[in-house]
C-alpha cells in the first residue's frame, strides 16, 4: 500500500509531503497502474512546483522503497498552493476508486 501525508501547517499552509511503500494493486512482477499514476501525480507536481513555480524544495527518494519526500523551504506562492491542491484531488480520487487498500491519503497538522 503507499501512504501519501500531505504536511500542513494552519498559519503558512502547505510544508511538505511525504509518500511511502508500493501500492501493489498488480501482480507482482507485472505493471502496476495505480504504482505509475501516484508516482506521477508526486513526481510531476515536484518537478513543477521546483521548475515551473520556482519554489526552493528539498526532495528525498528511494525508488526501491517507494519513498519520495518534498520539503518546502518557505511559504508557497498561490499557484504552488494550487499545484498541490490538484495533487491532492487526483490522489483523493485514485484512492476512491482503486480502494484504501492500496493508496491512502492522510493529512499531518504541523
Amino acid at each position: 500500500m503507499t501512504t501519501v501525508i500531505i504536511r500542513k501547517s494552519l498559519d503558512f499552509g502547505y510544508q511538505g509531503f511525504y509518500c511511502m511503500g508500493h501500492a501493489e494493486y498488480a501482480k507482482r512482477g507485472k505493471p502496476d497502474i495505480l504504482c505509475a499514476a501516484i508516482s506521477a501525480l508526486t513526481i510531476g507536481t515536484v518537478n513543477s512546483l521546483e521548475v515551473l513555480a520556482g519554489e526552493q524544495i528539498k526532495v528525498t527518494s528511494n525508488e526501491e522503497t517507494g519513498f519520495l519526500k518534498c520539503d518546502f523551504e518557505s511559504i508557497l506562492q498561490e499557484k504552488s498552493s494550487f499545484l498541490m491542491d490538484a495533487m491532492i484531488f487526483s490522489l483523493e480520487n485514485l484512492s476512491r476508486e482503486y480502494g484504501e487498500k492500496y493508496l491512502q491519503v492522510k493529512f499531518e497538522e504541523v
